[in-house]
């Protein structure tokens, strides 16, 4: 493809290269092919010379190249497409699921001429729908190598998605008898909805006091859910872990289970606890998960509802980012937020 600047006897068949107006409306938009009609309103505007792209045997049109690398990146990974349109073709969650990205092939990607992918951030939690990446060609046309090169790194899988389906969750909020009031509900409530979001229908919710032997009071409670076929346990509430030798974390090996990890460099959400019996995970939630606001749970709870064990390197690697910006835009204070 040539972009050129011509007078109007040289335009015809070619495609116009910018917005064209006259007298403050437009004549014609970019992206046209000029036929004797629009020339004849060229002319008329007044326009004696226009930049048009001159297509060559081998180049591809953006709509029809961006189609084929948009349908490559969509049967590689399970997604789905809207139509190409100046260029840009629109990719969408086909239901509740995860975004997964590679990283070394997106980059490879777009380091081709003309070809661009803007994706959402790896491991978003998306609902369906949403749009997931937007692909568009730059120029009005690719070579027919670039598209073919495009579409090979496509197939790779520069994204897929991961669906999301329900699973047996269920939430222990632990506190003293007179903190029920205070705690269920605002957990219930704020689990509940994060829950629905990621496509999971209802949580099962249970209150454990905590009095004289709290340890064996919550291990017993934490024994019960799993024995019965649990999938997923949060335990919220009274129970932020500190240390390996916390509650929560001997409550947890009193019932069989064992501790991957406890805290995390995410803010709002340092007091995270990761632990499992056999392929059932437990998630102990910190208080900042009755906020709204977006914590380290909503960075891992598709993860754990996918199944994944996880472990001290998948915690460590949220501190690039952990630092979660809607605390600043809240104008909250610090001290609002349980870590």
């Amino acid at each position: 493809m040539r972009f050129r600047r011509v007078s109007l006897g040289e335009a015809e068949g070619h495609i116009l290269g910018h917005n064209v107006s006259h007298d403050g409306r437009r004549v014609l938009k970019k992206g046209r092919r000029l036929g004797k009609d629009e020339l004849a309103a060229l002319s008329r505007a007044g326009s004696e010379r226009v930049y048009v792209a001159v297509l060559g045997p081998e180049d591809v049109e953006e709509d029809a190249a961006a189609l084929r690398i948009a349908r490559a990146l969509a049967a590689a990974s399970g997604v789905q497409l809207k139509p190409a349109y100046g260029g840009r073709v629109s990719l969408l969650a086909p239901g509740h699921g995860l975004l997964v990205l590679d990283h070394a092939a997106l980059l490879e990607l777009n380091l081709l001429d003309g070809v661009t992918l803007a994706t959402l951030p790896a491991g978003r939690a998306v609902v369906p729908g949403q749009l997931l990446a937007t692909l568009k060609v730059i120029p009005f046309a690719l070579p027919q190598i670039t598209v073919s090169a495009a579409e090979a790194i496509a197939t790779r899988g520069v994204l897929s998605f991961r669906a999301l389906s329900p699973r047996r969750v269920a939430l222990l909020v632990a506190g003293a008898a007179g903190r029920r009031a205070r705690l269920f509900e605002p957990y219930r409530a704020a689990l509940g909805e994060r829950l629905s979001r990621l496509g999971q229908p209802s949580v099962a919710a249970a209150y454990v006091e905590l009095a004289g032997d709290p340890e064996r009071e919550l291990g017993a409670a934490v024994a019960a859910e799993l024995d019965a076929g649990v999938e997923l346990l949060i335990v919220v509430g009274d129970t932020a872990t500190m240390d390996a030798d916390d509650l929560a974390p001997r409550a947890i090996a009193s019932a069989g289970g064992t501790v991957d990890v406890f805290g995390a460099p995410v803010f709002p959400g340092n007091l995270l606890l990761l632990a499992h019996r056999g392929s059932a995970l437990i998630l102990g939630a910190p208080g900042c998960v009755r906020s709204r606001a977006r914590n380290v749970v909503d960075l891992l709870l598709p993860r754990l509802l996918l199944g994944e064990r996880l472990g001290p390197r998948d915690v460590a690697e949220l501190g690039h980012g952990g630092l979660l910006d809607e605390l600043s835009a809240s104008g909250t204070p610090e001290e609002a937020y349980d870590d």
